[in-house]
């Protein structure tokens, strides 16, 4: 974890960004489970705004089209957004002021939202890259970014990995991919770096598989008190997230009692809303 005012700095960030939304406590958010719940996460975000973060995340969805290109021109980008966005580039110095702490000799970064992090902090910190994809293929860069011609599977045997990523839930990724590329490769990865734990069980399953998750915030009581302290969100806003923390389900059923024409509400407006609420009534809630 950082330390307090960089911590405070990050909330701030967070929230300016909209890379965590917070409610209305009348109006909860739909999650795709069919499910409610008091805010969203969207680190990417803190490339600048939701307009930046989406824009590259179209680029990458195409240059993994043609992936052997794709690092190069991720570096070209995000450095370029570095360079010109204070948020962005006051996050990606924190990181690299921490992992200035730490010893390893690559960084390693999964397809697709890893790259917002993983990229231009090779570059400033001068380490080759892995470039992770979701077809299983990696892609060895060196310094710079640019990709070198390597067949060897062992060529990195020994190497100590730390994995960048924006977002740590259940380390469903680590387990299913970045483990296995690193391991592929003959590399090591001890720790991993995230933006944000979610504090959902990720570090501890990190921790099973051999890797320590170092997080630059967590998504905790103590980020939202800084929030409200900030005057970034509602003290009813924060009453509602430790509602759903203690016990989400509860949360909604207790929601959906004191609102009995919601379903109904979200029904008559058609579209993901009446999706969502079909659902939520398919899984018992609101009966």
């Amino acid at each position: 974890m950082t330390n307090d005012s960089n911590a405070s700095l990050i909330v701030k960030w967070l929230f300016e960004t909209s890379a965590v939304r917070v409610a209305d406590p009348e109006q909860p958010f739909w999650y795709t489970s069919g499910t409610l719940g008091p805010y969203y996460i969207n680190t990417h975000f803190l490339y600048g705004s939701q307009k930046a973060a989406e824009e590259l995340l179209e680029k990458i969805e195409q240059g993994v089209k043609t992936a052997e290109s794709l690092p190069e021109k991720l570096a070209q980008e995000t450095i370029a957004q570095y360079n010109n966005n204070e948020i962005y580039r006051g996050l990606i110095d924190l990181m690299i002021a921490r992992l200035n702490e730490e010893d390893f000799d690559l960084i390693s970064g999964g397809e697709r939202r890893d790259f917002f992090f993983s990229i231009p902090i090779a570059i400033l910190m001068n380490k080759p890259h892995l470039t992770i994809l979701k077809d299983g293929r990696s892609l060895y860069s060196n310094q710079g970014l640019t990709l070198t011609n390597w067949t060897e599977a062992k060529q990195l045997e020994g190497c100590q990995v730390m994995h960048i990523a924006d977002l740590v839930t259940e380390a469903s990724s680590y387990i299913r991919a970045w483990l296995p590329s690193v391991k592929y490769v003959a590399g090591k990865m001890a720790k991993t770096m995230a933006v944000v734990d979610r504090c959902q069980g990720g570090a501890e399953i990190l921790k099973q598989a051999g890797t320590e998750l170092i997080s630059m915030t967590s998504i905790d009581e103590s980020l939202f008190n800084l929030a409200v302290q900030a005057g970034l969100m509602t003290a009813e806003q924060k009453t509602m997230i430790d509602a759903f923390t203690a016990d989400p389900h509860s949360y909604m059923k207790d929601f959906l009692r004191s609102h009995p024409d919601f379903l109904d509400q979200q029904l008559s407006m058609g579209g993901k809303n009446a999706e969502r609420a079909r659902l939520c009534l398919e899984k018992g809630y609101g009966k």
